[in-house]
C-alpha cells in the first residue's frame, strides 16, 4: 500500500469492510482508558441543521466517533512516535516480543517490535491527524492507507481498526504460545471461513475464523490488507460461533 502525505478524503471504513460480529465486543466500546480521550461526541452526534445529506451525517459522526488507527513511521521509529502519543495521554498499542540480545559481552532481554514501523493509537480522526500531520516533533509519521476504486477513481481512506480485532491482536500478543501467526501480509486462509469466539484457554475471547493453518486448527483474522495475525492450536471445544 501506499503511504501519501496528502489529506485523506472523508471516505471512511471499518477494517476493510469486514462488519464486527453482531455477538461479542460493541464495535464503539472503549477500550479499557489509560487516557484522557473523551467519548462525548460519540453519544451527543452532531446538530442536524448542519447537515444536507444522510452521506454527509454518516461521515460527520464517523469523524466524530473514536477508533483504532493503525499508523507507520519510517525507519523503525514506531516506538519513540508510541511513546509521544502516551505521553500526550492517547491511548496507543505497540505490539513487541522479548528477545535475548548479545550487547556489550553480556546477554540481555529487548523489546522488539512485532510490525516493523507499525504501531496502533486510538481517537477521533481528527486527534489522530494533530499527530499524523505533526511535522516538528513527528516528521516520520503517517497513517496507514487503504485504497477503494470507485469508478474511475481511487479514494484513499486511514485503514480503522475495529475493535473486536485489536482486543484479539493482544491477546494473541500476549500469549506465551510460540507458534502464533503474524505475518505482514495477508493470507487468503483467514479471509473466510467460520467466524468463532474461542471461549477457553490461553486465547480465551478472540475473535476471527476458524481455519487450519500448517496442519493445526487456529483462529486467526486480516488487518486490512495490511497484517495476519492468528492462534496457535485452539481445540473445537474451546470455540463458539458467531
Amino acid at each position: 500500500m501506499k503511504i501519501d502525505e496528502c489529506t485523506p478524503e472523508n471516505v471512511h471504513t471499518i477494517g476493510d469492510g469486514e462488519t464486527p460480529p453482531c455477538a461479542g465486543l460493541t464495535p464503539n466500546v472503549l477500550p479499557e482508558a489509560q487516557s484522557t480521550i473523551s467519548a462525548v461526541s460519540s453519544h451527543t452526534g452532531v446538530s442536524t441543521r448542519n447537515v444536507h445529506t444522510g452521506t454527509t451525517l454518516k461521515q460527520q459522526k464517523q469523524e466524530d466517533t473514536p477508533h483504532w488507527y493503525a499508523l507507520r513511521c519510517t525507519y523503525g521509529r514506531e516506538k519513540a512516535a508510541y511513546d509521544y502519543f502516551v505521553a500526550k495521554g492517547i491511548i496507543a498499542f505497540y505490539p513487541t516480543t522479548n528477545a535475548v540480545k548479545i550487547i556489550n559481552g553480556k546477554r540481555k532481554v529487548v523489546a522488539e517490535s512485532r510490525l516493523p514501523n507499525i504501531f496502533f493509537a486510538f481517537g477521533t480522526e481528527e486527534q489522530i491527524k494533530t499527530f499524523v500531520y505533526d511535522n516538528v516533533n513527528l516528521p516520520y509519521l503517517r497513517f496507514y492507507y487503504c485504497h477503494k476504486h470507485i469508478g474511475n477513481r481511487i479514494i484513499k481512506f486511514p485503514l480503522i481498526v475495529p475493535n473486536y480485532q485489536m482486543e484479539s491482536l493482544k491477546i494473541i500478543c500476549a500469549a506465551e504460545a510460540s507458534d502464533i501467526v503474524i505475518s505482514l501480509s495477508s493470507v487468503p486462509n483467514f479471509q473466510a471461513g467460520q467466524m468463532v469466539r474461542v471461549i477457553e484457554g490461553t486465547f480465551k475471547g478472540v475473535i476471527g475464523r476458524v481455519k487450519r493453518w500448517h496442519g493445526q486448527q487456529r483462529v486467526g483474522f486480516v488487518i486490512g490488507g495490511m497484517a495476519t495475525f492468528a492462534t496457535a492450536y485452539v481445540p473445537s471445544a474451546f470455540l463458539e460461533n458467531i
